[in-house]
């Protein structure tokens, strides 16, 4: 029923806006978390094992969620969309990456609040910020706030939008199983870490396709669309095939340098992001994020 898929993506958008995050305690994705943490270790055939992980680990997250929405939905089609939309609540996040963003750049605009701005980032951003400018702080702020537009939220939204349309369980199992692929790669997929090679490999085709929607998101709302056709070689620099897309198109929205030392450097721009830069590029993402959660509803309902 398209109408109820419709209300879920709706319902779980205000969710997001009210509460950010389920509790800790009982958030799905904290207690897959836990189900991955004894595969994070030292085995003697690690390729086997991430490969059994990236197997099975989202597949039985896809399962539990299919499998309540579809015992729900047997009640009532209404309680199945309340129940797909807490599910799709606890997989998407967009409040909670846009507070963390502000947060960190608004730090960054007093040379007193560096301190505060490194420990805010920490919570961002994979990298180590003791040594960071104010400068090179607002950058990691601005990649972190595109690159996870994609992992968490665009991705486990075209996964349900496009399987709406055939069956509200199957579509929420899409976006835990999405989801599942996606805290698998976090936890495990570092060159250190051979169990996570399978993990990072599938992680990698799996948002193949949500990081280059993110990047036409963000175009989009900035009313330059044909930027996504000028990013290509930028979005090649990051060692990722999918998290340069929304990064570079970020970089060359603002006209700013996005860099990440020792790594690469997406200069859209001479200047590396001041505070008021900085602060619009969060605004772009937000405003992507909102687009991305009414476009997926619109293709659910049809």
């Amino acid at each position: 029923m398209p109408v109820t898929a419709a209300a879920a993506v709706v319902a779980a958008a205000a969710l997001d806006r009210g509460f950010a995050e389920p509790p800790t305690r009982v958030h799905p994705v904290a207690l897959f978390g836990r189900l991955v943490s004894p595969v994070d270790r030292e085995w003697s055939r690690p390729t086997l094992v991430g490969g059994v992980a990236a197997v099975a680990l989202p597949a039985l997250a896809a399962g539990v969620t299919a499998g309540a929405t579809w015992a729900a939905t047997l009640v009532s089609p209404w309680l199945g969309a309340a129940v797909a939309a807490l599910a799709l609540f606890s997989t998407t996040s967009l409040r909670m990456l846009l507070d963390a963003a502000e947060a960190v750049v608004s730090a960054t605009a007093d040379e007193s609040g560096l301190d505060a701005a490194r420990h805010e980032l920490r919570a961002l951003a994979g990298r180590d910020p003791s040594s960071l400018s104010a400068a090179d702080i607002r950058s990691a702020a601005v990649e972190s706030a595109a690159e996870n537009l994609a992992d968490g939220l665009v991705a486990p939204l075209l996964a349900f939008s496009l399987l709406a349309p055939v069956s509200l369980p199957l579509a929420v199992g899409a976006a835990a199983w999405v989801k599942g692929v996606n805290t698998l790669d976090s936890m495990l997929g570092y060159r250190h870490k051979p169990v996570g090679r399978v993990p990072a490999r599938l992680d990698d085709a799996v948002m193949w396709l949500p990081a280059r929607v993110s990047a036409v998101l963000l175009a989009v709302v900035a009313g330059a669309p044909a930027t996504v056709t000028r990013v290509g070689e930028l979005a090649r620099r990051p060692s990722s095939p999918n998290s340069g897309w929304p990064m570079a198109t970020l970089a060359v929205l603002l006209e700013t340098r996005l860099e990440k030392p020792g790594h690469y450097l997406l200069d859209g721009g001479p200047e590396a992001p001041d505070a008021a830069t900085a602060a619009r590029g969060v605004r772009l993402v937000s405003r992507a994020g909102l687009l991305a959660f009414a476009v997926a509803g619109v293709v659910a309902w049809f």
